[in-house]
């Protein structure tokens, strides 16, 4: 996958069911946190929103959903890998009032045409009042 550009996503997207698996348009959910027109209001939303960017190749987005003490300087996305389908398993903390929060979830792909998941055990912090990614282990 390679960078998208805001058009491109949307063109792309237009009238489709958000990567994340909620169930509603991209359009209702995920677009407007990547756009910047909205922010994840849970630990659980940014999660789910990080995994649209995966799947549609925002890598500037996921960077700028990232911690500043632990964010890359780049990131490249692996070409030919499809993320598919993300299964939340567990989250703890993370609400409206919380500053921390952690999310235990399946992101399913493809690459060469097999199959694969990843499991992680995401944690997350509020800067700067916002939700973003601050580091995980795979499981």
């Amino acid at each position: 996958m390679g960078r998208g550009t805001g058009g491109r996503r949307a063109n792309a997207t237009a009238g489709r069911v958000c990567p994340c698996g909620s169930g509603q348009a991209y359009a209702d959910c995920c677009s407007p946190v990547h756009g910047g027109t909205a922010q994840a209001p849970t630990a659980e939303a940014l999660m789910r929103s990080r995994f649209s960017a995966f799947a549609l190749g925002d890598a500037d987005y996921l960077l700028r959903s990232w911690h500043s003490s632990t964010r890359p300087a780049r990131l490249e996305l692996t070409p030919g890998q499809r993320w598919t389908r993300l299964e939340i398993a567990e989250t703890e903390r993370g609400g409206l009032l919380d500053a921390t929060g952690t999310v235990t979830f399946h992101a399913h792909y493809r690459e060469a045409g097999r199959p694969g998941t990843l499991t992680e055990h995401s944690r997350f912090v509020r800067e700067d009042g916002r939700w973003v990614y601050l580091d995980g282990d795979q499981i």
